[in-house]
Formats: structure tokens, sequence, C-alpha cells
């Protein structure tokens, strides 16, 4: 009888991001040693050379300064061997204006795309020269627990959005460090949603200003100075 119900292979929010040891353009790496303490945002492309891919790491590039002051990681991942990544960011460099500095992992074989779901299976025409299924575009987030948080995909053809990236970012760590929940199209510096586990007292201690706009939604500017006296968890 079919079921809907994932294997235990099947990758969620919430799932155990597994660990890989792979040839990189930066040289050989380990995934978990490269992340250490910090966040990760790890990331596929269906192949180097390619146009949609060449945008998204020059502005990933550039926005890791952000990244950085963030405690995030950035880690790429494409199919081909690291002789060509590295010719590939001579490219992106140059296109776009960046300096790519962090590593763009080589997966040949498919062993890590397998491992993390990241094959095109709807669209079976998106194969190399080979015959073997490129990689779609793939996001995920993970927290320095290895926690996978945020799990994002693209088709091949459809470019990614660095903003939106970096913003769940500062939602997930936001939400992670104080009792709120951010509403749609949150930014920092928007008002945020009191988390419902607090009753109406408790959210007077710890967001003297929040208001009720229905018993289930509160809204309350996210005042980090205030709160870290109060309510840092």
């Amino acid at each position: 009888m079919a079921t809907n119900k994932p294997s235990d292979s099947t990758l969620r929010l919430g799932s155990i991001a597994p660990n890989f040891e792979s040839d990189s353009s930066n040289g050989k790496i380990n995934f978990y040693e490269y992340v250490g303490d910090s966040w990760c945002i790890l990331f596929s492309h269906p192949d180097d050379f390619t146009p949609v891919c060449t945008t998204e790491l020059g502005a990933f590039a550039k926005l890791e300064p952000e990244f950085t002051k963030r405690n995030v990681k950035l880690i790429g991942l494409s199919v081909n061997d690291t002789k060509m990544h590295k010719a590939w960011i001579e490219d992106i460099n140059e296109i776009t204006g960046s300096f790519l500095s962090f590593p763009i992992v080589s997966d040949p074989k498919r062993e890590i795309s397998h491992k993390y779901d990241m094959i095109d299976f709807q669209d079976s025409t998106n194969v190399d020269d080979k015959g073997l299924q490129l990689t779609i575009r793939s996001v995920f987030i993970i927290d320095p627990k290895k926690t996978i948080r945020l799990i994002m995909t693209y088709p091949a053809s459809t470019g990614r959005n660095t903003a939106e990236v970096l913003r769940c970012v500062d939602s997930l760590q936001a939400c992670d460090n104080y009792k709120i929940a951010t509403p749609i199209n949150w930014i920092p510096g928007d008002d945020v949603i009191v988390h419902n586990s607090l009753n109406n007292d408790e959210a007077k201690k710890l967001f003297p200003k929040f208001r009720a706009i229905k018993p289930y939604l509160r809204l309350t500017p996210l005042d980090i100075q205030e709160l870290n006296k109060n309510h840092k968890l």
C-alpha cells in the first residue's frame, strides 16, 4: 500500500545535515570541520560556466560580509571538478566584480547531491554529457548544531534571491534568541509577532510595547537592546 510518509533518508526541517568529505576549489574539505560552530548556507548549482549560476555566485560573494557578520559560512556545490571550478571563479569575478573566496565543492559522481536530494527528477533532460542528471538549485540553511533549519528548491532555470536567504537567516536567528515569530515580508526593524506560548502577562514583561490585533496575533517592536536586558534565552 502506498504511503506519503518520507523515507528515513529524506531530509526535512530538523534533520541533521549529512557530513561529507570532498575536493573543492579551496582544497580538500570536511563539511563539519569547515562549518565548525557557525551557521552555514549550502547551495547547489547544475553546472559550471552556466549563466544563471554565474550571476548567483557573484551575488553571494558580494554579500558574504553580511553573512559573516551573522556567523554564517557559505559553501557552494557543482558537479564539475576543481580545475573547472577555479577557472569558473575567474569568470565569476570578472563578470560580476566580486571576489569569491568561499569553497565550491566538487561532486562529479553526485554522491553529495544524492545525500541532500539535489537531483532533478522532474526534468530528465537536465543531464551532463555523460548522461548523469544535474543538480537543481537547492539552498540549505544549517545551524551550528548541524540541524537543517530551512530548505529552498528552485528549478535550473530560476535564479535565487540572496536578499531572501539573508532575510531568512535574520529571522531564524532572531526567533532562536527571543520568543517571537516573524510575519510576512518581515525584515529587521519591522514589528515581530509575540510567540503564542506567552500569555499576555508574560508578554507585557518581555514586550511592554506589544499590541494585540487579535488574541492570537500580537505585534511588538523588536528592540534588541531592551530585550537583551530581560529576555535573552
